[in-house]
């Protein structure tokens, strides 16, 4: 097999600093990390390698080879989320409605997201982030619900970031929800015979009543998660721990403006689509914003509190690796959510309801507009073989325990098992 060869990689990668790096950072840190963390940056480290296993595909006419190695399927590895992504976009595409959408982020101060990270093995990430999701959903629905605001009750899809661009520990949540919603009384209950009721264009609800609302409610469930014993005060947090302390400790952070920021609202759909695929399955750091890896780590950033610019930062291996780990989530913790109108039980009902009621506008919108020309799909080609084009292609499982063998690379240079030969392999089954 010397004439196989491997798909193009990117210059720098996650893994690489694992490998090179992994094992001193685990000395160092290792004791402060879950066992999810570090099974998935075991995981990170042998994606699309000889130890995973793989395939081979030859061309029959020429001998041409390509090797492809297993991914891993982690949901914080780089490389795998492409596939994960576009099964989600499919399903999603199919609940959003004809109306405009908007774009709502809640972000946790940093004295509370200090909780997670003074702690880092104990359950407070579990605990905090689920509280952030309750609360932060809860906050939209109730004001929403309110007479004086909408009156309706509203669909939401929420996505947990625990990053910053420099993969600092900032945890928030975007937030993407509909423009309108059914009509509801107070308690968010739809009508018997509800209507829908549209926000008013490019205007969702007043921030600072989002701001004030969520804080409230996420103060008063952290303080009974720490009176119910959920909470680990340690680190710098340790002399709260008796709940006296903590309760002074919360008073501060009932008298601070908490963020809540509204982006522009989405046009429609499409543009909602568009940005999930962007948001719904990001990890904490993309291969292409590595810039250089060796012992020294360099990569862009964008810094917000310079107007988003592109700026360059430089760590540590062993520093990046501890900032990655950070942004490693609970074994089995769902981190995109649905809520209201979008929320799992009751939704074909309720979306079939929606669209009964937005049908009317929407046929009138439809008649204001000119078709356009249908385009023609090309029907998918079979793989050929990338040197001399033939089809006659054959492809043969390269087990683990055969896949260093000479007659495959031995750098650990892959890529994923899902190439044009599609022979199916086994793949790794650590998605946690």
């Amino acid at each position: 097999m010397n004439d196989a060869v491997r798909s193009e990689r990117p210059p720098h990668e996650v893994a690489d600093v694992l490998r090179s790096h992994g094992e001193a950072f685990l000395q160092k840190y290792g004791a402060y990390l879950r066992p999810e963390q570090k099974a998935a940056l075991r995981a990170l480290a042998l994606c699309r390698t000889a130890a995973l296993g793989g395939h081979v595909t030859r061309c029959l006419d020429c001998g041409h080879a390509h090797i492809a190695y297993n991914s891993c399927r982690n949901r914080h590895c780089p490389k795998c989320q492409a596939l994960s992504r576009a099964q989600w976009l499919e399903r999603e595409g199919k609940l959003l409605l004809p109306v405009e959408y908007h774009h709502v982020v809640f972000t946790l101060p940093q004295e509370v997201a200090e909780l997670v990270t003074s702690a880092p093995t104990s359950d407070n990430a579990k605990v905090v982030y689920n509280l952030l999701f309750q609360t932060a959903s809860a906050t939209l629905r109730e004001v929403a619900a309110n007479p004086k605001r909408l009156g309706a009750q509203i669909g939401v899809l929420a996505v947990l970031h625990t990053w910053g661009q420099n993969l600092h520990h900032h945890p928030h949540l975007h937030c993407v929800v509909t423009g309108g919603g059914l009509s509801c009384d107070e308690h968010g209950r739809a009508d018997a015979a509800p209507e829908w009721r549209s926000c008013r264009p490019g205007f969702f609800l007043p921030v600072r009543v989002l701001s004030r609302v969520f804080r409230g409610k996420f103060l008063d469930g952290l303080r009974q998660a720490h009176a119910q014993g959920a909470l680990t005060c340690a680190g710098r947090l340790a002399p709260v721990a008796e709940p006296a302390a903590f309760a002074s400790w919360l008073t501060p952070l009932r008298h601070k403006d908490w963020v809540v920021y509204a982006k522009p609202p989405f046009g429609g759909p499409a543009q909602v689509l568009k940005y999930l695929a962007r948001y719904t399955h990001r990890v904490a750091i993309s291969n292409a914003r590595l810039v250089a890896v060796g012992d020294t780590v360099v990569f862009h950033a964008k810094d917000y509190a310079d107007g988003g610019k592109s700026k360059i930062v430089r760590l540590s291996a062993e520093e990046f690796l501890r900032r990655f780990s950070q942004h490693l989530l609970p074994k089995g913790f769902v981190k995109i959510r649905h809520y209201g109108l979008l929320a799992n039980h009751g939704r074909t009902e309720c979306l079939h309801t929606c669209r009964r009621l937005l049908l009317p506008a929407l046929l009138l919108a439809a008649a204001m507009l000119t078709p356009a020309p249908a385009e023609a799909i090309a029907p998918a080609l079979p793989p050929t073989c990338p040197k001399c084009g033939s089809v006659r292609l054959e492809c043969r499982e390269l087990p683990k325990e055969l896949a260093t063998a000479p007659t495959a690379p031995a750098a650990p240079e892959a890529t994923s098992h899902n190439s044009s030969g599609g022979c199916g392999a086994t793949l790794a089954s650590d998605t946690s």
